[in-house]
């Protein structure tokens, strides 16, 4: 039951922090003005109102008694009470006297009113109106063969310090959460940046150097924040550089290697070692663009449409065909964008003979596959072909040069925009390469 509860609450709680906050400042300050004000209309205006509207109906009451004494003038009583009591009193001559009224139950003044007159006068003898007019109180009390038309102050029957007291504890209230909201924007501020600044280089883009603010709290974890980046950024150089020296270093020999096989007579022995020093070369350059830094680039807003359509006309092959909608733009990094549509496209064309490449956007997300008829993957290695330098040993493991890395780097580029990749089976019956990109 208490889970339940907990899940409940949970589902209809704002997701973020400043409104959450928000609630926890804001909720006992309206609980607490909720509490003193249902108190004092219980206890001091209702009690107030009930006592107030008591002596009117007493005074009305009285006039009525006085006004059937025949030892006192009728007319000379009424203007009396109307000069002295402050009540405009006026005799009609109605037989049909009509005693429905709309009862306002709801309504603290017409409850009372409607308590004390029932009391005095019984359930058929009077009828009254407090909406008709803005200050006054319309009450009528039935008289032999018409009745007494009563217009009665309305503050006769409640205190205007209720409407002051309302306002002088909502004022503060109100007041005191407009404070709250500007001191918690300002505490969730930092938060937020810190949030945007890790969500851009986890994207790979350049970010700035961070400048924590905010609580010391926030500040410590934009200070490691900031130390974590320049970490990050020192160790991709640093395997950068590495990599770009090793490369350095083996293309001599492979060029010295090149220039001895063109004395060799032996064109068959020639012929091995090319391919050989071929092998090399292009494993060698599968590296360094495995290990090539993504941070170098720059995001720009380009027409991803365009750009998959211009990745396979290069490929010049008959068999891709392309399903996909028109003109849509993507913000990201162009160059990398395109290096992981034309490996997923490699590697479909080396092992089948009919592509499928489709791209849709669906609410904020495009969505783009590349589909093969080939001999595909089993489910339990989709994880580890993601992986770098990981060759399957079976079915899709027939080019020999192949190290390993093209649906890894692909796997990169992808997740480094924030999406995500995933591998299934295709309706052609081989493998099918899903990307979800954010918008």
């Amino acid at each position: 039951m208490f889970y339940g509860l907990s899940k409940f609450f949970k589902r209809i709680l704002p997701k973020q922090l400043f409104y959450r906050s928000l609630i926890i400042v804001a909720s006992p300050i309206i609980i607490m003005q909720l509490t003193i004000s249902i108190v004092f209309f219980d206890s001091l205006w209702i009690k107030t109102n009930k006592g107030m509207t008591k002596a009117l109906v007493n005074e009305i009451s009285t006039f009525v008694e006085v006004y059937n004494n025949e030892k006192y003038d009728k007319q000379e009583t009424t203007n009396l009470f109307s000069l002295y009591q402050d009540l405009n009193i006026e005799f009609i001559q109605d037989e049909k006297f009509n005693y429905n009224f709309d009862e306002r139950w709801f309504s603290p003044i017409d409850r009372t009113l409607r308590r004390e007159l029932k009391l005095r006068f019984g359930s058929e003898e009077f009828w009254f109106n407090t909406t008709s007019y803005k200050e006054l109180i319309d009450l009528r009390i039935k008289h032999e063969s018409g009745y007494f038309k009563f217009l009665v102050p309305r503050d006769r029957v409640t205190s205007s310090s209720a409407r002051i007291f309302a306002l002088w504890i909502t004022l503060p209230a109100i007041l005191v959460i407009f404070i709250a909201i500007l001191f918690l924007k300002n505490q969730t501020r930092p938060i937020t940046k810190l949030a945007e600044a890790s969500e851009r280089f986890g994207r790979g883009e350049n970010v700035e150097e961070y400048s924590p603010s905010g609580a010391l709290e926030i500040r410590k974890a934009g200070l490691e924040f900031e130390r974590m980046r320049k970490r990050i950024l020192r160790h991709l150089n640093q395997r950068s550089e590495m990599l770009s020296g090793i490369s350095h270093d083996l293309r001599t020999p492979l060029t010295r290697i090149k220039l001895q096989l063109a004395f060799i007579k032996d064109k068959e022995i020639t012929k091995k070692l090319s391919n050989d020093v071929d092998e090399m070369e292009k494993m060698l350059n599968e590296y360094l663009q495995f290990s090539k830094s993504s941070f170098t680039e720059k995001n720009e807003n380009f027409n991803l449409s365009a750009l998959i359509e211009e990745t396979v006309r290069k490929h010049e092959n008959q068999n891709i065909i392309i399903n996909q909608e028109k003109d849509v733009y993507f913000n990201g990094k162009k160059n990398l964008i395109k290096r992981c549509l034309n490996n997923l496209i490699d590697n479909a064309t080396n092992f089948g003979n009919k592509i499928n490449v489709q791209q849709k956007k669906v609410k904020k997300n495009i969505l783009i596959s590349v589909e093969d008829n080939g001999p595909g993957i089993s489910e339990s290695e989709y994880e580890n072909v993601l992986k770098p330098f990981y060759k399957i040993d079976k079915s899709r493991n027939q080019t020999k040069s192949s190290v390993g890395l093209g649906l890894s780097i692909a796997s990169d580029i992808i997740r480094s925009h924030g999406g995500n990749i995933e591998l299934g089976k295709s309706e052609l019956g081989g493998l099918k390469i899903k990307i979800v990109l954010p918008v």
